[in-house]
């Protein structure tokens, strides 16, 4: 799965930090998402929809 979290982000001006706190996470989970190491769960992901102003499958994309 590829995700575009750091290009929106960055689109809405937040750094790292700034969506890890809204989010009530680390910084370091952030950077794990962007990166592909870790499929956040479901709420989580939504959360992250909802900071962005877009949808789970914006943010998310299955490889075939």
């Amino acid at each position: 799965m590829t995700n575009h979290i750091r290009e929106l982000r960055k689109a809405k001006g937040y750094r790292q930090q700034d969506l890890a706190q809204l989010l009530g996470v680390s910084r370091q989970t952030i950077i794990a998402i962007e990166n592909n190491r870790y499929n956040p769960t479901l709420e989580l992901a939504m959360r992250l929809a909802r900071c962005l102003q877009t949808t789970v499958e914006a943010l998310f994309e299955l490889e075939e």
